[in-house]
């Protein structure tokens, strides 16, 4: 139980809204009264999008602008309620065979589709297969983004929906992404995150600098382009930026590269990460290499490193111009060599 009054709801199926600022839907968590003796308005809350949105009402603004509708400051402090707080639950595990079970399928995984023009198919097999990405037949198949912890227990899959073309995330009319433990309904869940990619963190990577991101699908780019790096992804801005999750890089050094805007956001990460780690930076590169336009759109590194064009999708781009081209390939057996 939290100690302190007021506080943001807990996750559960059901009980994210809204945005009253954006007007996305399920991204809006509202603030709840531990003591049950205030119930704020719906306006009461934060958003998730908060580099886009970065809507945050709290109940210290809620109050500030109407004093009558709390007749003490007891709110300001921690609520003494340690005669009722429980030991943190154990998170809940799902069965590495069903894991197991979604990784094949891609035809149907959009991001399996877009990322094998941009490498071929066997570079993205291999990525898949490292980082266990699986196949959901959710909205016509989804990409699931499993997250497996350091002693290979499977705590959750994020599912998500891209569009395969531009391999960007489906948005409109709102955001298809959903939980693998939700989906399944599974009773008394508890939900312990972990980072992405977390099971790479093995005895035979120990002398490799971890380099942390926020997204699942930049941390599987940049293993193909920088490989001297294990790859981690937050799975947002926040995530899993707390004391037990970040337990598994203690005596690593990591390098955090932050989206553009979130720079000082995850510098404040800072104090968290150097007390366990050897040696833990923040990555200025986009920052100091971006244009304007693109602080404001919020690229990241996968962006970035896929500017300049593959031969894979040098191909595409002319398949695309010349359709009876893969004819001819496919007729010939064709492959595509890259230069060494």
């Amino acid at each position: 139980m939290s100690e302190y009054r007021f506080h943001l709801q807990k996750y559960k199926l059901g009980n994210r809204y809204a945005c009253p600022q954006c007007r996305r839907k399920r991204c809006f968590a509202r603030y709840i009264d531990e003591e049950g003796q205030i119930v704020f308005p719906d306006n009461v809350g934060r958003c998730d999008h908060e580099q886009s949105c970065g809507y945050h009402y709290s109940p210290s603004d809620y109050f500030k602008d109407n004093p009558d509708a709390n007749c003490n400051d007891d709110w300001r402090y921690k609520t003494p309620i340690k005669e009722c707080r429980k030991e943190k639950p154990l998170p809940t595990f799902i069965e590495n065979k069903l894991m197991e079970q979604t990784l094949h399928g891609y035809s149907v995984n959009p991001l399996y589709r877009y990322i094998s023009m941009v490498f071929d198919k066997e570079e993205t097999e291999r990525l898949f297969a490292l980082y266990k990405v699986g196949t959901s037949k959710k909205w016509g198949g989804s990409t699931i983004y499993w997250q497996i912890d350091v002693n290979g227990n499977v705590r959750t899959g994020k599912i998500m929906k891209y569009d395969d073309k531009t391999g960007h995330r489906i948005k409109e009319p709102h955001s298809l992404v959903t939980w693998v433990h939700s989906e399944l309904k599974l009773p008394d869940f508890t939900l312990r995150q972990c980072f992405f990619g977390e099971h790479l963190l093995t005895d035979k990577t120990t002398t490799k600098t971890v380099a942390i991101v926020e997204s699942e699908k930049t941390a599987i780019i940049a293993t193909h382009f920088m490989s001297d790096f294990v790859w981690l992804a937050t799975g947002g801005m926040n995530g899993c930026f707390n004391k037990d999750a970040v337990e598994v890089l203690s005596g690593r050094e990591v390098v955090l590269v932050p989206d553009l805007g979130a720079t000082d956001k995850w510098k404040s990460k800072l104090p968290l990460l150097q007390s366990i780690c050897k040696q833990v930076l923040v990555s200025n590169i986009l920052e100091d290499n971006a244009t304007d336009e693109q602080k404001v759109n919020g690229l990241d590194i996968a962006d970035f490193l896929l500017m300049t064009e593959t031969p894979q999708m040098a191909l595409q781009r002319l398949i695309k111009q010349h359709p009876p081209l893969q004819h001819l390939i496919d007729s010939l057996g064709l492959v595509l060599v890259e230069e060494s």
